[in-house]
């Protein structure tokens, strides 16, 4: 019985390395957007943000060396206790993501309503940006998340 072909963006995959690719710039252009200037320690919610994509960052960077080994030996791994691990830590890093993304837009539109006098606007802008690139890395990260559910079963 010949073993089925790996499903696209499943771990061990070319299409799964772009996506861990794609989450490890965007979080780091969140956390470079958001750190450019240290004033972001005074809000919790940016906080949460350099904190999440500081545990993103390596994650995915890790699992984009896991591919790329993979993609380079030909061999995808498929053992049952490593993807559950792969696929909790892709799940709460996901939903840890959301929630941060969330957080960091809703509180950077609350200060630009505040207005001028009270915080920046370029600063906010550049909150802006960290949060929607903090969005990008949590789409990215949604999607290998679910590639990896659809696989379990069949494992």
């Amino acid at each position: 019985m010949e073993a089925a072909a790996p499903l696209p963006g499943a771990i061990g995959t070319s299409a799964s390395l772009a996506l861990r690719l794609g989450q490890t710039v965007f979080a780091s252009a969140s956390l470079l957007f958001m750190s450019f200037r240290v004033e972001f320690f005074g809000y919790t919610s940016f906080c949460y943000l350099v904190v999440i994509m500081g545990l993103v960052i390596p994650w995915s960077t890790t699992l984009a060396l896991v591919d790329a080994y993979s993609i380079f030996l030909k061999y995808v791994p498929r053992q049952p206790k490593l993807m559950c691990v792969v696929i909790v830590g892709d799940w709460v890093l996901s939903f840890l993501t959301l929630a941060a993304a969330c957080s960091t837009a809703g509180v950077t539109d609350l200060l630009l309503d505040v207005g001028q006098p009270y915080y920046p606007v370029n600063l906010c802008r550049r909150y802006q940006l960290s949060a929607a690139t903090a969005f990008l890395s949590w789409f990215l990260s949604f999607a290998s998340s679910l590639f990896n559910l659809w696989l379990l079963p069949s494992l």
